[in-house]
């Protein structure tokens, strides 16, 4: 992707190098998109140009907020992307040596996708006021807080990490605005905060998943979980072992751990193996140096011990084209997937060629995705759509956005969390997805 360009459109609505003026009701955008795909549809009518509030009878997930009614004829948007525009700007509106610094580009990605979404939805009629923050700005996340700059936001929808998640969580709970972490993989140690919704299922969640998925898939199975000996494998295996307890199924298998290094043989593995059934094999490796070492450990025992190989969502980017691993069957967990072939995806991909010159990302694809489905929850149901996110309509990818409890005896969500999790098989040019 031409990304210098990309920077371009992003440095003409910039206001101060810290907020940028994207999608405001005034605002057209940076380049004409030849309508939307059909079925994206255009917005039922707000009942009244003016806010409605109404008391549901009850209100959903017991927190009190969620059983109002509030809807408006325009929704204030806040969105917010690791731009990191003060380093890569310090001295001049030029990129330092024409190459676009890698640290910039996931969030630069999500934006555009997020931008396109944002324009799509004001040409359908969607009548919007957002504005984009930086969050790596000098203008602290904390100091826009404290000016009190986001007060009036209906939605907050960001690609963040910590601490900038925490930041916007607290205050999300506080101003009672639902708040969409985009891409980050971990609650961030939030575990009181039913407005923060977390789309990048945790680990814990892909091993809940994995589990489910491995003890229906094989009816007869020797489940081996290889773990290292620290304290994050430590904490998975656990993860695993918990999913394990709480897994109602009459023919589940118990999971063998085995703990092994760089100095485990190819020997030792093989004793954890058998050869009349299928040999499930976990994997808590989350680096590609960690995973592939063990892989090679396996592949020896390839042509012995029939081994269907599970590991971590971080495995979708690893490449397998070492000859050793020919043949191996390996799979991974993860919150997306997009085969590019539904008309929301061509529409993005048109949009990219013929404004870039290059092909969209997958983190583009992530922020229209992601920005489409919840402004469309925001512009139908209103400022508290949370009773209605599960029966949401499907953009590109699936979510199932549940509610968390994180304590025994809670009546009030900690967080909600994407749960859809998907299996998918790594292939020598495309990978498979294996489920629904």
């Amino acid at each position: 992707m031409n990304h210098i360009v990309s920077f371009k459109h992003l440095l003409s609505g910039l206001a101060l190098l810290v907020l940028i003026s994207a999608c405001s009701s005034s605002r057209r955008s940076t380049s004409k998109v030849d309508g939307p795909p059909p079925s994206l549809s255009k917005p039922s009518p707000a009942k009244k140009p003016e806010e409605n509030k109404k008391e549901a009878a009850k209100a959903p997930f017991n927190v009190p907020a969620f059983g109002k009614e509030v809807k408006k004829a325009s929704y204030n948007i806040a969105f917010f992307a690791p731009l990191y525009l003060d380093s890569v700007f310090a001295n001049s509106n030029d990129i330092p040596g024409r190459t676009m610094p890698r640290y910039v580009l996931p969030g630069l990605e999500f934006y555009e996708g997020a931008q396109l979404a944002l324009d799509t939805l004001q040409q359908q009629g969607y009548n919007l006021k957002v504005t984009v923050y930086d969050s790596k700005a000098r203008q602290s996340v904390g100091s826009l807080i404290r000016s009190k700059a986001l007060d009036n936001t209906d939605l907050i929808l960001g690609s963040v990490s910590n601490p900038e998640l925490k930041e916007l969580s607290d205050f999300a709970k506080n101003k009672e605005i639902n708040f969409v972490s985009g891409t980050f993989p971990n609650d961030g140690g939030i575990s009181d905060n039913p407005f923060l919704y977390i789309s990048n299922s945790t680990l814990k969640t892909h091993c809940e998943a994995l589990q489910n998925y491995v003890q229906d898939a094989f009816a007869t199975k020797n489940i081996v979980l290889f773990r290292r000996n620290t304290a994050f494998e430590t904490r998975l295996a656990a993860d695993f072992k918990a999913s394990y307890d709480k897994l109602e199924n009459t023919k589940k298998s118990r999971i063998r751990e085995v703990v092994w290094s760089d100095a485990t043989t190819p020997e030792e593995i093989s004793k954890y193996l058998l050869a009349d059934r299928t040999n499930v094999i976990l994997v808590t490796a989350l680096d590609e140096a960690g995973a592939k070492n063990l892989l090679r450990k396996l592949s020896v025992s390839a042509a012995t011990y029939p081994l269907q190989i599970f590991g971590m969502p971080t495995w979708d980017v690893i490449k397998l084209k070492e000859p050793e691993f020919k043949g191996l069957q390996v799979y991974y967990s993860s919150p997306y997937y997009n085969d590019k072939t539904d008309s929301y995806s061509r529409y993005i991909a048109d949009y990219f060629r013929k404004t870039y010159k290059a092909r969209p990302s997958d983190m583009a694809y992530k922020g229209f995705d992601l920005t489409y489905y919840f402004v469309k929850l925001l512009y139908t149901n209103g400022v508290y759509f949370n009773g209605m996110v599960a029966e949401s309509p499907k953009v590109i990818t699936n979510y199932n956005f549940l509610p968390v409890y994180l304590k025994d005896g809670e009546n009030t969500p900690s967080y909600f969390e994407n749960k859809n999790i998907y299996i998918i098989q790594k292939g020598d040019s495309v990978d498979i997805r294996m489920n629904k």
